[in-house]
Parts: C-alpha cells; sequence; structure tokens
C-alpha cells in the first residue's frame, strides 16, 4: 500500500464494531489499535496498564478536577490526552492503521488518508447479541447497551467539535444488523479500496 490510510471505527455498543474493526485490520494486513495502546502507554511511563483500565475512555469529572494554564490533575484527560498523542505520532511517522474509538476521528482530522466510520445496529440485534455474549437477561443486557452507550457519547462530546454518531460527520455510516461483521466488513473494505 503506497497511500498511507487511518481507518477510523466508531461504534454503537453491540452493534459488533469490534469485531468489524478486527476483521477489516487483518484483511487489509493493517496493525489495530485499540486497548493495546494503554500497554504501549503503560511501558513507556513505566508503569502497569491496569493503573489505566478504569479511566479508561472516561471523561474527567469536573467536581473533582481542574486545569491550571493549560495543565489538569484528571487522570482521565491526562490519559486521553497521552492516547491522543500516541494516535497522532504514529499517523505522522507514515504508518497505516485502524482504530477503534478514541475519538480518533477527531484527533486525525484533516489528514489525507482518513476514512471515518460509524457502525450502528438495530436495537433488536444488539440486545440479543449482549444477552449471548454475556449469558445474562434482556433488562441487563438493554442496561448494559444503555450505560456503554452513554458513556461512549460523553467521552467523544466531551473531546469532539461534533457530536457522537452524527452522520453528517462520518465517511460512512453503516447498519451493521444487516449484512452481519464478516459482510459489513467487505462492504466498508470495498469502499476504503474505493478511494485509495
Amino acid at each position: 500500500m503506497d497511500k498511507q490510510i487511518l481507518i477510523s471505527i466508531s461504534r454503537e455498543y453491540g452493534s459488533r464494531g469490534r469485531e468489524i474493526a478486527i476483521k477489516v485490520a487483518e484483511d487489509m494486513g493493517l496493525p489495530l489499535y485499540d486497548r493495546n495502546i494503554l500497554e504501549e502507554i503503560a511501558k513507556e511511563k513505566g508503569t502497569d496498564p491496569k493503573n489505566f483500565q478504569d479511566i479508561d475512555e472516561k471523561p474527567r469529572n469536573k467536581l473533582l478536577t481542574r486545569r491550571v494554564k493549560g495543565y489538569s490533575n484528571s487522570m482521565e484527560e491526562n490519559l486521553a490526552q497521552m492516547q491522543f498523542e500516541y494516535l497522532q505520532k504514529k499517523a505522522d511517522s507514515g504508518e497505516s492503521f485502524v482504530v477503534l474509538g478514541r475519538c480518533s476521528e477527531t484527533v486525525l482530522k484533516g489528514r489525507e488518508g482518513l476514512v471515518s466510520i460509524f457502525v450502528t445496529g438495530e436495537r433488536e440485534a444488539k440486545i440479543q447479541h449482549i444477552m449471548d455474549k454475556f449469558s445474562i437477561s434482556r433488562e441487563e443486557a438493554i442496561a448494559k447497551i444503555y450505560k456503554h452507550d452513554i458513556s461512549r457519547k460523553r467521552y467523544h462530546n466531551h473531546y469532539s467539535d461534533f457530536k457522537w454518531g452524527d452522520s453528517r460527520n462520518y465517511d460512512v455510516c453503516i447498519n451493521s444488523s444487516r449484512l452481519g461483521p464478516q459482510g459489513t466488513a467487505e462492504v466498508l473494505e470495498a469502499y476504503i479500496q474505493k478511494g485509495l
């Protein structure tokens, strides 16, 4: 691949966006950056990646944190900035990659090779997937989806200049329930290849 390609995939919880991102990365021979970024940052900082797990992709608590001269005492905000810098550094190096979440469509905005994707799904399909995946009741699955989507939305809207899931701000919005993860990945790959 001569031209740099940066594939940003955001998704609703239960839409199987992670499976789709893995498939796209594998099929296109690209690295996938997701939670594995935490391990790289932890290595650089000489700490255990487990220290980051509970604050990953969470907005700062406005009541308990503050900013002074551009610096924040929020661990959530500092971790987010480290991840954004990590992605920018990778992109600056000329590397092509797939990234899942991390406000990557905003962090990498304006770069020539960026393709931004938002994966949605039909409500019932998402509920069934979460019920099956975690062996939980319908009510628990609905609550889990709601909790994760609210968290993702707050995180994204805190760091981005547009609303999470707003189709006007992505190159492609796709309903994965229609084709499943495999079919959705194939459609996205065809779209990306066509634009190369």
